[in-house]
């Protein structure tokens, strides 16, 4: 199973909706969710590489055994803490355990300064290590000599390969990765965005590598994925989304560029993160802004967030962690209550080019 092709304009197409774990569960914990998500209809399981967190490996291996349908990816490894070989390594072994249904998710990093870890030349560093990875997968022994990475001619996995093509991810924001994820890319991540009015920027700036690399305009699939709390009690769940968003919106915040952000919000925030306090941080967060940064509320309220997603043309909605005030709760209600109110086969839109909007 790879992603779903690209369906051209004029035709419809369904929407997928999956969750997005943090990997800090117990063994065991992951493949229980990881049935409920698969027998609810959720379509795609992805598991954070967060700094200090388990690696995602270890329960997309576990999530993967207890599956049959879902597609399984981490959301992202990074190039700088891992070699692509590494990388490549990992998700073929993951698409040998899921029998094909792996995808492999690549991004900057974030929080890497922290454990001393330079980032220079993102978009080099990502480009090659999308080559690296791509080429050890297809069995490409020709070698590589790029400015990051470099493999010797003849050098090869020696065990077996599920498919010679794993769908690419990228993460990423800014106008330059965008465009690098249309050149290159079969989907890209805004993480940390419930935004639907970012969707028409990011289309806009995928076409400007979609059209440089000869590709359709429109060709590249778009995820949007967000901290979701979801609950029967929505102000309970909009308090913890908001410590929960904090630390996120204090990375995004600034990256989205439909989104006017209130003057020191991010300082204040950035205040409360350093002494620990996700609550308080939270509590500088106006309602609005939560909105777009987060899912939030009764399982109505999170269903019209991820419509408004859906209406504004993603090809993939996102629930973040912590999906509830406990998580298996939050996974069962949006397998029941929110899953059924959305309306996933739409249209596909009339492809945007560059320069449509002005940004």
């Amino acid at each position: 199973m790879s992603a779903p092709a690209t369906t051209p304009p004029g035709t419809a197409r369904r929407v997928e909706v999956g969750l997005g774990l943090q990997s800090d569960k117990r063994a065991g914990e992951y493949a229980d969710l990881a049935r409920a998500a698969e027998h609810h209809g959720l379509d795609v399981l992805t598991v954070f590489a967060d700094l200090m967190f388990q690696p995602p490996i270890f329960p997309l291996l576990e999530m993967a055994a207890v599956t049959e349908r879902v597609r399984l990816g981490a959301a992202c490894w990074n190039p700088y803490s891992m070699h692509p070989y590494e990388i490549a390594g990992q998700v073929a072994a993951l698409d040998l355990a899921s029998a094909g249904r792996a995808y492999c998710g690549l991004a900057r990093g974030t929080w890497l300064g922290d454990v001393g870890v330079d980032q220079p030349r993102p978009l080099t560093r990502l480009r090659e290590a999308a080559h690296c990875v791509r080429a050890l997968l297809a069995g490409d022994t020709g070698g590589f000599e790029g400015r990051e990475f470099r493999m010797a001619p003849g050098t090869a996995f020696r065990f077996p390969l599920q498919r010679p093509r794993v769908p690419l991810l990228i993460g990423t924001w800014g106008p330059k990765g965008l465009a690098l994820a249309g050149q290159i890319a079969d989907e890209v991540k805004l993480g940390g965005s419930a935004n639907p009015d970012v969707v028409a920027v990011a289309r806009e700036r995928l076409a400007v590598g979609e059209v440089a690399a000869g590709r359709t305009p429109g060709s590249t699939r778009v995820c949007l994925g967000a901290v979701t709390v979801v609950a029967e009690d929505g102000e309970a769940a909009r308090e913890k989304a908001r410590a929960e968003v904090a630390m996120y919106l204090a990375v995004v915040g600034e990256l989205d560029p439909t989104v006017d952000l209130p003057q020191g919000l991010l300082t204040g925030i950035a205040r409360h993160l350093a002494e620990d306090d996700h609550a308080g941080a939270g509590r500088l967060i106006p309602d609005d802004l939560l909105d777009r940064f987060a899912f939030s509320g009764t399982p109505e309220q999170v269903a019209a967030q991820a419509q408004r997603l859906i209406d504004a043309g993603v090809d993939r909605v996102e629930f973040g962690t912590p999906q509830g005030l406990d998580t298996r709760e939050g996974v069962e209600l949006i397998g029941t209550r929110v899953l059924p109110l959305l309306d996933r086969t739409v249209a596909v839109p009339a492809v945007a080019t560059p320069g449509s909007t002005g940004r």
